[in-house]
């Protein structure tokens, strides 16, 4: 029984740390699981400065005041890999690479990560030039050159939000046409400040060892080596949830997201899917939070209506 929880929550980011106060607050039982340390992807951001109740603030600083929040009612907190999750009822058993847990309640946040292009200098100037999110830097390059890298969706909407700031923004594609949305490729071609640089292969960040100073690529057409000064890179080449180890509770859609209603409830009773892994446009700190305070509430009220048919049926035998 000294592994059987109320509630565990896998992925201790900013959702999972706030589905753990809230779940812990409520009195009970809860674990946290992580492979790693709590803050998720707020360890690789050097400065916030859009997260409610703070004009600027360091990345990891934030998530150890979360952890510190939620720590308060004394949930527990495990390190562990998770292996395997398989159904047996209303109960949910949870194997990591160290030891087996049970639970009625799970909450998954285990977020999504940015496809990299694996290049020389992208891991080396990340926090420092090197971006996958507009929304979160931009103001930090104002007036200045930057580039985006892909040539979806996700690339152009970013790169028309950076317009507002920077000084100009060159798309670099891999094509020679854009793979975004009609209506987005018009509003991209119509600002002043976009350029595009077509069949295009990037090779490799180049900085002064501190900060980003431009972009080498390949021109696939001519087969020349050529570069783009630019102060600041954003990548766009996909977002790969993290989920692979859920595949078999049937709760993925095709391109691994899980999808939920608006309480977090996945397609399996007492599961609940929260922050970046879910299947939702804005994957923000902002937004995360505002899903683990659901989805811990939610896993709340879950519990409480098992108790109540337990009641119904031992007043009916």
């Amino acid at each position: 029984m000294a592994n059987n929880y109320d509630v565990i929550i896998i992925g201790a980011g900013p959702g999972g740390l706030t589905a753990t106060l809230y779940a812990a607050r409520a009195n009970l039982k809860v674990l946290i699981l992580d492979r790693g340390i709590y803050g998720g992807q707020m360890n690789n951001t050097d400065i916030i400065d859009n997260y409610p109740g703070f004009s600027e603030i360091k990345g990891p600083e934030l998530g150890e005041k979360m952890y510190q929040s939620a720590m308060k009612f004394k949930p527990d907190f495990k390190y562990g890999e998770v292996k395997t999750v398989t159904l047996n009822g209303d109960e949910k058993i949870i194997k990591t690479d160290t030891d087996e847990f049970t639970t009625k309640a799970l909450i998954i946040g285990t977020g999504a990560d940015h496809k990299k292009l694996n290049i020389p200098g992208e891991k080396e100037y990340e926090g420092r030039g090197v971006s996958y999110c507009a929304v979160c830097d931009a103001a930090f390059f104002k007036d200045e050159d930057v580039v985006v890298i892909g040539g979806g969706d996700s690339a152009i909407e970013e790169g028309i939000y950076l317009s507002q700031l920077a000084k100009s923004v060159t798309v670099i594609h891999r094509r020679d046409q854009l793979r975004a949305q009609p209506v987005l490729q018009k509003r991209a071609f119509a600002n002043k400040k976009m350029h595009f640089i077509w069949n295009a292969q990037v090779e490799k960040i180049i900085g002064n060892d501190n900060k980003v100073e431009g972009v080498e690529y390949l021109d696939k057409v001519s087969g020349k080596q050529k570069i783009v000064p630019a102060a600041g890179v954003f990548i766009y080449v996909g977002v790969k949830p993290q989920t692979e180890v859920f595949e078999n509770l049937g709760i993925l859609d095709e391109e691994g997201w899980i999808p939920t209603d608006e309480r977090m409830n996945t397609k399996v009773p007492g599961i609940f899917a929260i922050g970046d892994v879910r299947a939702k446009d804005l994957r923000q700190i902002a937004n995360a939070v505002g899903d683990g305070s659901i989805g811990g509430q939610e896993a709340y009220n879950y519990l409480q209506g098992l108790n109540d048919d337990i009641l119904d049926n031992e007043t009916l035998g």
